[in-house]
């Protein structure tokens, strides 16, 4: 009666790596929030939302955030920052001003 009490209890027991795998195949949320208050004035408020999940459970959920990121894919367009849309603003107002001058000599 003793070995079978032992073995019952190895097999209901969960390891460290059953764990992980059932945390990550189904997600878990873990959320607080963090409030300052002096004399009933809100100083300062943060709100901290933690999920833990697979990266295939991340995509079921619409959490793909890493997709368009040249950071994490290689294939990933970057993003177009303030300089290069400064530059493309300015060649843009130059060939409006040259279209409204009209065909440049010698061309026709």
């Amino acid at each position: 009666m003793t070995i079978q009490r032992a073995i019952t209890q190895s097999t209901q027991s969960a390891t460290l790596a059953d764990l992980l795998e059932r945390i990550l195949d189904k997600g878990i949320v873990i959320a607080g929030d963090i409030r300052v208050r002096l004399v009933e004035v809100e100083l300062l408020t943060i709100q901290i939302r933690l999920v833990i999940c697979s990266v295939d459970k991340a995509k079921e959920m619409g959490m793909d955030w890493w997709v368009n990121n040249p950071m994490f894919n290689s294939h990933a367009r970057p993003e177009l920052n303030g300089d290069h849309l400064g530059g493309l603003e300015k060649r843009l107002a130059a060939l409006e001003a040259a279209s409204t001058r009209g065909p440049a000599p010698g061309t026709s």
